[in-house]
């Protein structure tokens, strides 16, 4: 009855209007008809094109995963040198302990001695570990070990650690598919076998992200080379060891030395987010970086062994007269000291921030460079008299 009704409202409605009026009215109802059914599938497409791309996604990061598997073999913080004989370890170790004394000294390594048939070599320093490595392995083959021959071999092995870094760049450069890069920034990457970070090897990482970098950029359609490069250098300024600043700054500074492409400097200059992505090379970068660090088992560091660090780079710098309280900062990397102003002037304090980054050297385990920086406050204070 009400739809009768209804319709007889609309005709007289219409029977009012003229035709242009009626056919106006007519279409504005099929309009929002139309516009209600469209705002419909357009929502229900969007839903279901949301559902496929978070698929997609997903299985575009599983395959690049896939890809991400690597032989490339390296050590972490200690090396172990098998000694064939009883024999032999009594000459390793010498009278009173002299021959090893020496072989500490020249290696700056710590060498761990126990009943087994193993010596272990022990340093946060992997290029340092690995030059007291083949200087012993070099011992062992030579009867002559004494301090003499010890430091005649370990100087012998340090000048050929250019040539092992060389050879070690290649290997790492050829499993990312990258050839001809310049030989120095090539023996740059060979250090990458011989560093950590938060206990994961940057060789080992390299390659991974290196591998998962270019199955995401072939799947999007990116510049593969692009993102190649990109991963293959987006650490380079932890090995830069006579750049300043931290690693993305160090690294874009050496990329630009060497001549890359500002799209490979770009990549480097944004895989922490540091400035604005540029490209979908440069997320493509910042993601498989992040899938390699995060994926299990990837990165470690004991709790008591962070904290051991810190507390004695801390020591360290609070060891120093005239300095009121420092503090360590991103894992180690910064320092901060605040000083006396009464008891450090200004000339004082200079001297004082060298003299701390040389003991840190000496003493202090870290990763890269550490930053010192120290600052001296002077303040007066006035009060006017009250009204």
């Amino acid at each position: 009855m009400s739809s009768k009704n209804d319709y007889i409202k609309a005709l007289a409605k219409v029977s009012s209007m003229t035709a242009d009026e009626a056919k106006k009215a007519l279409m504005d109802e099929v309009q929002k008809d139309l516009t209600s059914e469209v705002a419909k599938k357009i929502r229900a497409a969007e839903e279901r094109v949301k559902i496929e791309s978070a698929e997609k996604s997903r299985d575009i990061l599983a395959d690049a995963m896939k890809h991400g598997a690597t032989s490339y073999v390296a050590e972490y913080t200690v090396s172990s040198v098998t000694v064939p004989s009883g024999e032999v370890k009594g000459r390793i170790i010498g009278a009173e302990g002299k021959n090893i004394r020496a072989f500490e000294k020249e290696t700056k390594v710590e060498v761990i001695i126990d009943e087994t048939n193993e010596i272990r070599l022990s340093s946060f320093d992997s290029v340092r570990r690995e030059i007291a490595k083949r200087a012993l392995q070099e011992l062992i083959k030579d009867s002559r070990i004494q301090p003499s021959r010890i430091e005649e071999v370990v100087k012998l092995i340090s000048s050929r650690m250019e040539d092992v870094l060389l050879e070690e760049g290649k290997k790492i450069s050829e499993e990312c598919g990258v050839h001809n890069l310049p030989v120095e920034l090539m023996r740059m990457i060979g250090r990458y076998k011989f560093r950590t970070s938060y206990g994961q090897n940057l060789g080992i990482h390299t390659i991974e992200e290196t591998k998962m970098g270019v199955s995401i950029a072939d799947e999007l359609d990116a510049n593969v080379e692009t993102v190649r490069l990109g991963c293959l250098l987006h650490d380079i300024g932890k090995v830069a060891v006579d750049e300043d600043g931290n690693h993305v700054t160090a690294g874009v500074n050496t990329l630009k030395k060497f001549g890359m492409p500002k799209e490979v400097v770009a990549c480097v200059a944004e895989h922490h987010e540091d400035k604005p992505f540029s490209a979908i090379e440069s997320v493509i970068v910042w993601i498989a970086d992040a899938i390699s660090g995060a994926r299990p088992g990837a990165r470690y560091e004991p709790h008591e062994g962070y904290v051991a660090r810190m507390e004695k780079i801390e020591s360290i710098v609070n060891g120093f007269d005239g300095v009121e309280v420092g503090y360590a900062f991103q894992a180690g990397r910064d320092v901060r000291v605040i000083v006396k102003s009464d008891e450090v002037d200004d000339e004082r304090l200079t001297i004082l921030v060298h003299d701390i980054a040389k003991k840190l050297e000496k003493e202090a385990e870290y990763a890269g460079q550490v930053k010192v920086t120290a600052i001296r406050e002077v303040r007066a204070t006035a009060t006017t008299k009250a009204k």
